[in-house]
């Protein structure tokens, strides 16, 4: 594949010694519990958990999984309800759904460890370029750049260049750039590092970098030139779908009713709150249970909630709801003919045992 070279990458082999010198010699701020032992497994999990999410959520999420789930086999083992319940609240579960496919893969082809071999790691389900070079590097000291968010915006402001960092081969063209200059060993790491560390605490993304910190402020051209707020550019997102939906919060005495959604699609295969699309009204809502089966002691309205995913926007309007009698029959209307039974559990179980997704969080009963 024909990669052409990053504009201004000239300044690459300064940059990198200078970030270098800067990460040897800076005390680590963040504290990063993943940093203090990057063991492959240690700094696969911490990646996995760190896409679309910020380090200080991640840092509980992390040292409760690796309590849980200390070794890739026992990863494998898990039970997928107990791993949804560990990852609930992380968002984006297919992320820790392929974490278990590959741990599985990686047991039965690897021997239960994480290859030392970047193309190998590729072949991993939810491992891609960025994952299988931060393993590579911090894991295994191999000269890797892990190009991120990050990292993208710093080469782009101290290079001047126009490029548009939303592309994959724009990325892609910044990794072979920079490989030539990266270090082999424990610094392979530390500049990742560095880069990462500069992008998030100095460099910063939606307002003024904070340049009179920066080590590298002199070899950044946009800096020279005054339009650090020009870099980098970027694709501007589609617009998000906006989706209505009413959720019903169904209540008998300490039991809730919950349901799993379908095996595919968004939030496959989780628990969740009986829904419909759409907003519904009281009287609505009132026959469409009596149809259903259910005798309704009362109903009130909750807090209507919002929850934003990457492409779509949800806005829920609640209903908490007690009924007479369970009941299981699948919750369903005609647009939604693939709803599950519902399974009524206690409340403590909804704490303890079954991942309930942020985007319905919102109405669990406190």
């Amino acid at each position: 594949m024909n990669i052409p070279a990053w504009e201004g990458s000239s300044i690459f082999p300064a940059l990198c010694d200078t970030l270098l010198t800067w990460r040897r010699s800076a005390p680590d701020t963040r504290e990063l519990p993943w940093r203090d032992e990057p063991t492959p497994y240690h700094v696969w999990i911490s990646e996995i958990m760190l896409q679309q999410t910020r380090a200080n959520v991640v840092r509980g999420y992390y040292l409760r999984f690796l309590a849980a789930l200390p070794t890739v086999r026992d990863l494998a083992d898990v039970d997928e309800d107990v791993l949804m319940k560990l990852w609930q609240g992380l968002g984006y579960y297919s992320r820790a759904r392929n974490l278990r496919r590959a741990a599985q893969a990686i047991v039965e082809t690897h021997g239960g460890e994480l290859p030392n071999d970047f193309d190998a790691l590729l072949t991993l389900p939810g491992i891609g370029r960025y994952t299988a070079s931060a393993i590579s590097s911090f894991a295994y000291g191999r000269p890797c750049p892990a190009v991120d968010g990050n990292f993208l915006r710093v080469a782009a402001r101290v290079t001047a260049n126009p490029i548009d960092i939303a592309k994959d081969a724009s990325k892609r063209a910044l990794e072979e750039s920079l490989r030539p200059c990266y270090p082999t060993g424990k610094d392979a790491g530390l500049l990742n590092e560095a880069f990462m560390d500069l992008g998030a605490t100095v460099c910063l993304p939606n307002g003024a970098p904070l340049c009179r910190l920066c080590p590298a402020a002199r070899l950044c051209l946009a800096h020279d030139r005054s339009t650090q707020l020009d870099y980098p550019i970027k694709t501007a997102l589609k617009a998000r779908r906006k989706e209505h939906h009413t959720v019903l919060l169904l209540r008998c005495g300490n039991l809730c009713a919950i349901r799993k959604r379908p095996a595919r699609g968004l939030l496959a295969g989780l628990w969740e709150y009986p829904n419909l699309e759409g907003t519904r009204s009281k009287r609505k809502l009132l026959e469409y249970l009596a149809a259903a089966g259910f005798t309704v002691r009362s109903i009130a309205p909750l807090p209507p909630a919002r929850h934003v995913f990457t492409h779509i926007e949800w806005n829920l309007t609640g209903w908490e709801i007690y009924v007479a009698d369970t009941n299981d029959a699948p919750l369903c209307a005609a647009e939604d003919n693939d709803a599950s039974s519902l399974l009524w559990v206690r409340r403590e179980e909804l704490v303890d045992t079954y991942g309930i997704p942020a985007a319905f969080g919102y109405f669990t009963p406190r």
